[in-house]
């Protein structure tokens, strides 16, 4: 048994090595099993009708709060981060751009690295069993991060750590090795409630509970509608793509780092555009200027029409 135990945590130290090696911030590891309480609460989430339109939340429910239905055999679950707070930002004045999206879309820079790291394993450990994946797939990244230890939720329902804030991707590794499972650390967010206070939608209806269909992330992108509500015109507080504003007044932030992977520097011209840029973008220009960006998720029209609502 306790050659077992070391076993696992020689391995669990390995991974970790190859996770920092291979450019992740950050690296954790839970024991594959049923998310029971968070399939409670996503269920009545859900019942509730938190997420708006995003119907494909609803979807492969089972596989969302057992990660073994993704990966047969499945036995631990790896949590990654990956920092993407910017050394540069946008022109305070100008319709602003959630700082993820400033440079590569981070699907295709992140699914580059988990490739990879499933290679090292697979030379580390032999035939290693495994899928990764980054915010596209019936996986509760979240709850994997809370649970592993990578840090806790925030009131914003973000996962915060005291060493780098909340401006890091999540990505989740599923493997059939067995590894040591970290233990959850402690929720710092006290009596605070800046991000409840500071978010112009009141999308944050309660302490680590969020109505998706207010938040303006998801009104500048989910939203595939012509028009957006009126009830939010004069509150998106010249967001046009995704929003940061509770990560922003977080006072863990104060401890954020600027990001060292390269693909996620914003482009000059899109940090130095002004208001005026934006409002006479042309399509072409669009695609030149977002090419391979996660903004290309609006398309030209979704983008101009969140441009249009902001200067009403």
């Amino acid at each position: 048994m306790i050659h077992s135990d070391l076993l696992r945590q020689s391995r669990s130290a390995l991974v970790k090595k190859h996770a920092i090696d291979l450019g992740f911030t950050d690296c954790r590891v839970a024991k594959a099993e049923e998310l029971t309480q968070d399939a409670r609460f996503l269920e009545k989430w859900l019942y509730e009708k938190n997420h708006g339109e995003m119907s494909y939340l609803e979807n492969h429910f089972d596989k969302r709060i057992d990660p073994r239905k993704l990966v047969p055999g499945g036995k631990s679950v790896v949590v990654l981060s990956l920092n993407y707070f910017p050394i540069e930002k946008q022109t305070e004045a100008a319709p602003q751009i959630s700082k993820y999206a400033y440079g590569r879309d981070y699907h295709k820079v992140i699914r580059k690295k988990l490739k990879g790291f499933l290679n090292v394993l697979n030379e580390s450990f032999g035939d290693v069993n495994g899928r990764g994946f980054v915010d596209s797939a019936p996986v509760l990244e979240k709850a994997w991060a809370r649970k592993s230890g990578l840090g806790w939720m925030g009131k914003h329902t973000n996962i915060i750590t005291k060493k780098e804030g909340s401006f890091y991707f999540l990505a989740v590794l599923i493997v059939d090795v067995d590894l040591h499972p970290d233990e959850p650390v402690k929720d710092h967010c006290g009596s605070c409630t800046k991000c409840i206070d500071a978010c112009p939608t009141n999308a944050i209806v309660e302490p680590y509970k969020l109505d998706a269909s207010k938040c303006i992330s998801y009104l500048t992108i989910e939203l595939k509608e012509q028009e957006l509500p009126d009830q939010f015109k004069g509150k998106f507080n010249n967001w046009m793509f995704g929003c940061d504003i509770c990560q922003d007044v977080c006072p863990w932030n104060r401890f954020s780092r600027p990001t060292e992977e390269p693909m996620f520097k914003g482009e000059n011209q899109l940090l130095k555009s002004e208001w005026n840029d934006w409002r006479h973008l042309t399509e072409q220009k669009f695609n030149e200027l977002f090419e391979g960006s996660a903004i290309r998720r609006t398309k030209y029209s979704g983008l101009m029409r969140n441009i249009v609502f902001l200067a009403i």
